[in-house]
């Protein structure tokens, strides 16, 4: 087995090293349990049509005017009037609480992020490849089974048991949302939007190809030994990039009211995929979304990430200053093309070519184990 023998060939450092990671891992997510434990998360809010807005807004963790706002108000309504006397029914706001708490940041869910990208790190850095490995025996490094427990431990922790908040598309919309005056607490929407960047700028992008839910199922379903000849062909990364700025720009235009009239209107809120770990789609628009990523992932390596996610936009700006990437030893390289092909989409051939704004690299290591001559590693930026 393919794993086993990347496990024997760790050299006695490597092997204290991946010892130390599990129990790091293990602490941080342990330490994130008994700090802020699932079940401190209230989420049983009590509400009744005879409260105000200003009255219930604080225990949603929302203004009264983003409460306004998905009662479908006018921004401008009386926040200290009963809400039964501004025409809402009882159904109507359970519904909207029901879509609000779903919002509340899990907070245990931090821990996991950081637990997954610590460990996707060390693997990237110092255990993918077995010190004691046969010489030339490429076959031994980067084990796709790791990536893969990865991914499974993300989707089913960080994503359906912890729920859909917060996660890094969400990470930076509520930062925007929060300067229309729908958050009552920019300062903590700012700090949760730093923590992924942080990840981002710490390893390529590994907030997004290690832990992120979202591109964990889109990962998965990838992986699926199907359509083989159908993923061959990659789109290029000027036409996806294209899209999701546009897509973020719109957002933008629409949130600050320059475009539709009134501010605070979200336009990830009607295709946010993130919801199927709540199974919550209040909206047509989000299943639809949800079963169209589920289907291009088939043929597309993370189509979500490719087209629409704000932060895998921010994310591949960040990506030129991240500590810890993919370098090419330019002095090694044939240009021989094995990375590239190895590559799911167009980064590697960005960066072969010295372009300065390659396309997304999402650290999946897939290009790690396919060079001939070794000049494809996953190292500190400024060693030589």
């Amino acid at each position: 087995m393919l794993f086993m023998s990347w496990y024997k060939g760790l050299s006695k450092k490597q092997a204290v090293i991946l010892c130390f990671t599990l129990l790091i891992m293990i602490s941080i997510v342990t330490a994130g349990y008994f700090i802020a434990p699932p079940s401190k998360q209230n989420k049983n809010i009590k509400f009744s049509t005879e409260m105000t807005l200003k009255e219930l807004a604080p225990r949603l963790g929302v203004t009264g005017k983003a409460l306004a706002k998905e009662l479908r108000l006018p921004l401008d309504t009386p926040k200290s009037k009963p809400m039964n006397k501004l025409g809402i029914k009882e159904d109507q706001l359970e519904h909207v609480v029901e879509h609000l708490v779903s919002h509340i940041d899990t907070t245990l869910k931090y821990y996991f992020y950081g637990a997954l990208c610590l460990g996707g790190l060390v693997y990237l850095v110092w255990l993918g490849v077995p010190a004691n490995a046969p010489a030339g025996k490429r076959k031994f490094y980067y084990p796709p089974v790791i990536y893969t427990v990865f991914m499974l431990a993300s989707l089913a922790f960080a994503g359906f048991m912890l729920g859909k908040s917060p996660n890094p598309m969400e990470g930076i919309v509520k930062v925007f949302k929060s300067m229309v005056g729908l958050y009552p607490d920019p300062l903590n929407k700012v700090k949760a939007f730093i923590f992924f960047i942080l990840l981002a700028v710490i390893g390529n992008k590994i907030i997004c190809g290690w832990a992120c839910p979202m591109g964990s199922l889109q990962e998965l379903i990838y992986k699926l030994p199907l359509f083989k000849n159908i993923k061959k062909k990659k789109l290029p990364f000027v036409f996806t990039n294209i899209i999701r700025t546009a897509i973020f720009i719109v957002m933008l235009v629409f949130l600050f009211g320059i475009a539709g009239g009134k501010k605070g209107m979200v336009i990830y809120h009607y295709i946010n995929p993130f919801n199927l770990f709540n199974l919550e789609f209040e909206l047509m628009s989000i299943l639809v979304m949800v079963i169209a990523i589920i289907v291009f992932s088939f043929f597309t390596y993370r189509p979500f990430c490719q087209f629409i996610c704000p932060f895998g936009f921010v994310s591949w700006i960040v990506e030129r200053i991240s500590i810890f990437r993919i370098k090419i030893d330019r002095e090694k390289c044939t240009e021989c093309g094995a990375c590239i092909k190895a590559c799911p989409l167009e980064a590697a051939k960005g960066r072969v070519n010295g372009s300065i704004a390659p396309a997304d690299c999402f650290s999946c290591a897939r290009c790690l184990n396919v060079c001939p001559v070794d000049a494809v590693k996953y190292s500190f930026t400024c060693k030589k």
